[in-house]
């Protein structure tokens, strides 16, 4: 076995591996991984995707590979053939990538956050001295609407029950930066906050905005099933449920989140139950979204709301001070 620099490597060499890994996420996650791999294979040709992967008598048999952003390191990918030693090799491929990043000068943290298939991350995150946080995938079974006339979900003021006052509206492009401003105040003393900084400041949730609505990496985002809760007579949101449509009838909870004051109110039960509702009537079969374990009150609604967990996965955060 050999560790080699991705950038030696050419989308051809790599392609059958790629191929294992969109047929994993597809068998055990239901998501259609293929848009991803495609982004991977262009950036393995143009040199520009940093990296490692192990070869077997010349054969890639693993990858992993980071991003940087700004003060940051991002553990972006990894997986290993499921015909190898699957915690063997991943170990060897995240150690050689944490090393590496550990060697960037004014690197102030790195995240990781990998779904793994077939073996824990977290021997080697905790040698590198990550703290670790647990978090769940879990998805729930849809009926889909009967009949193409179905009554879709009805927009506009809320008056009585959960959200009584506020207005509902489907997603548009306008409220990017009042979201982005909703996820800061949201995260500000949150968990998630501590696991993803981008959540920290608006201009950090903007960008995360722009990469689960307008980028191909948490699938097709669906407009007509995302949803936001907006104060009257003004552009201040209040909540906001996000989806995108992973594969063909399988929808994903890209975010969902309240303003400090209505937490704990009924406005995530709301926002998802609509989401839901649009979802069937769409014709979805299944929707998944990722939680945190320690956020308990939200494992809670969504087990109520007939979600179950099929993955629990360690996201690893280090940082320098």
């Amino acid at each position: 076995m050999q560790i080699v620099d991705l950038r030696q490597l050419t989308s051809r060499q790599i392609s059958p591996l790629l191929a294992e890994e969109e047929a994993q996420w597809r068998e055990e996650l239901r998501w259609d991984y293929g848009g991803s791999i495609e982004l991977i294979k262009k950036f393995i040709d143009s040199r520009s995707l940093t990296g490692c992967a192990a070869l077997e008598h010349g054969l890639p048999v693993g990858y992993a590979f980071y991003v940087l952003e700004e003060h940051k390191g991002l553990v972006g990918g990894l997986f290993v053939s499921p015909r190898f030693s699957q915690e063997k090799f991943s170990h060897l491929l995240l150690a050689d990538t944490l090393t590496t990043l550990n060697g960037i000068p004014r690197l102030g943290r790195v995240e990781a956050q990998i779904i793994p298939f077939g073996f824990s991350l977290e021997p080697v995150l905790t040698e590198y001295g990550f703290r670790l946080f647990t978090r769940q995938f879990m998805i729930k079974a849809i009926t889909p609407a009967n009949g193409g006339g179905s009554a879709d979900v009805i927009t506009g003021p809320i008056k009585e029950g959960p959200g009584a006052g506020l207005i509902l509206e489907r997603w548009d492009h306008r409220y990017f930066e009042p979201c982005a401003r909703l996820i800061q105040l949201a995260y500000a003393n949150h968990v998630d906050g501590e696991i993803n900084d981008q959540y920290r400041s608006e201009a950090g949730a903007l960008r995360f905005l722009k990469n689960i609505i307008i980028l191909p990496g948490c699938g097709q985002f669906q407009a007509d099933s995302s949803f936001v809760l907006r104060q009257p007579h003004t552009g201040h949101l209040s909540g906001v449920i996000l989806n995108s449509c992973v594969s063909t009838g399988v929808g994903h909870t890209t975010q969902i989140c309240a303003m400090p004051g209505y937490q704990g109110h009924g406005l995530g039960r709301l926002l998802m139950e609509t989401a839901l509702k649009s979802l069937a009537v769409r014709q979805f079969t299944a929707v998944s979204l990722t939680v945190t374990s320690t956020n308990e009150r939200a494992v809670r609604l969504y087990e109520k709301l007939g979600f179950t967990t099929i993955k629990k996965f360690a996201a690893g955060v280090w940082n320098a001070y």
